[in-house]
């Protein structure tokens, strides 16, 4: 999923150079509403990156939407858009996602199944609800930095079916990245952190086991989910600091959730847009590159084409007219 914004709040480089010991252990990160592209765009609800906290390990972007009811409606449509240095994760609870990329993918994304794209030195997709669409549209994208030694690989796409999953009567677990209580998700990441889906029953209060080592965050993605006696609305993240080997959830209602975490980032890190990497001119070099690139036939291509998608790419918006200023990952405004 694009950054579709004209002007991206995070013109920043995040920076992970922060003693622990100032941070909270628990902070409630309250999403902003984000137009998804167009005139008549879906919103979507954006909780990281965060006024203060920038990444929960190395997740560095978080976006739900839904349930939307998309009946007659084009639903979700992001023309091609290009990144660096990162991985996408699509996570659906209801409908369909179509995704194209220009290493050549093409995959109808269904709830349950994982899509896995690494950027890498330069990649561009698509994605578009397909025209015989469900009704509902519902679930979150999340985007993982790549470590400096893995941030210039070659970009690559990969689709998991079928994830390992813990099944109680208090919910269930599926691991989509790392490992929760010794099921293994066989997806390929490039730090140590963790991802996983819960899917909670009316009245359940599900116990999810954690490393002490990572830092831990909850997205809720349905109303009635809290943990550690705190309400979290929908769309936004309870962070959870480090030290915990488990947290419990419980729910009023059926809903879903996502636990995000990992060991904290420890790189000085700038993401402006779609792209992420390590300065200002990293990204005057990537945002150049796309901006001669796309709709063109110029060869020797950094992103490539997205072919199959009808439609004109999006277009990166200007640069601030200062350089990309440092904060730090953790960055308290009092």
């Amino acid at each position: 999923m694009s950054n579709v914004e004209d002007y991206p709040a995070e013109q920043t480089v995040c920076s992970a150079g922060v003693a622990v010991a100032t941070e909270p252990d628990i902070e409630l990160l309250y999403p902003r509403e984000v137009p998804l592209g167009g005139p008549r765009a879906m919103r979507v609800r954006r909780a990281l990156p965060n006024r203060d906290r920038r990444m929960v390990g190395a997740w560095c972007f978080a976006d739900s939407y839904g349930p939307s009811d998309i009946t007659g409606q084009a639903g979700m449509q992001v023309p091609p858009h290009p990144h660096t240095g990162l991985q996408t994760v699509t996570w659906l609870a209801e409908g369909e996602v179509w995704h194209q990329d220009s290493v050549g993918s093409r995959r109808l994304v269904r709830p349950g199944e994982l899509p896995l794209m690494t950027a890498g030195h330069g990649i561009a997709h698509s994605e578009q609800s397909p025209p015989d669409h469900s009704a509902s549209l519902y679930g979150a994208q999340l985007w993982v930095a790549l470590p400096e030694e893995s941030r210039q690989v070659a970009p690559a796409f990969e689709f998991h079916s079928a994830l390992p999953r813990h099944e109680s009567r208090q919910g269930s677990i599926t691991v989509l990245a790392g490992e929760v209580d010794g099921a293994i998700s066989p997806a390929t990441t490039y730090s140590p952190l963790v991802g996983a889906g819960l899917a909670v029953p009316a009245g359940g209060q599900p116990t999810v086991p954690l490393e002490p080592e990572f830092e831990h965050a909850i997205l809720a993605l349905s109303p009635g989910l809290s943990a550690e006696n705190v309400s979290i609305p929908v769309g936004a993240m309870l962070y959870l600091g480090r030290g915990r080997d488990e947290v419990r959830l419980s729910a009023e209602v059926a809903g879903q959730a996502l636990v995000l975490g990992g060991q904290p980032f420890a790189e000085d890190l700038v993401m402006w847009w779609n792209f992420i990497g390590r300065s200002h001119d990293d990204i005057v070099a990537a945002r150049s590159a796309w901006e001669r690139e796309h709709d063109t036939d110029t060869p020797h291509r950094r992103f490539g084409p997205v072919d199959g998608y009808d439609g004109p790419a999006l277009a990166a918006p200007t640069l601030p007219n200062a350089r990309l200023k440092a904060r730090g990952r953790y960055h308290p405004h009092h």
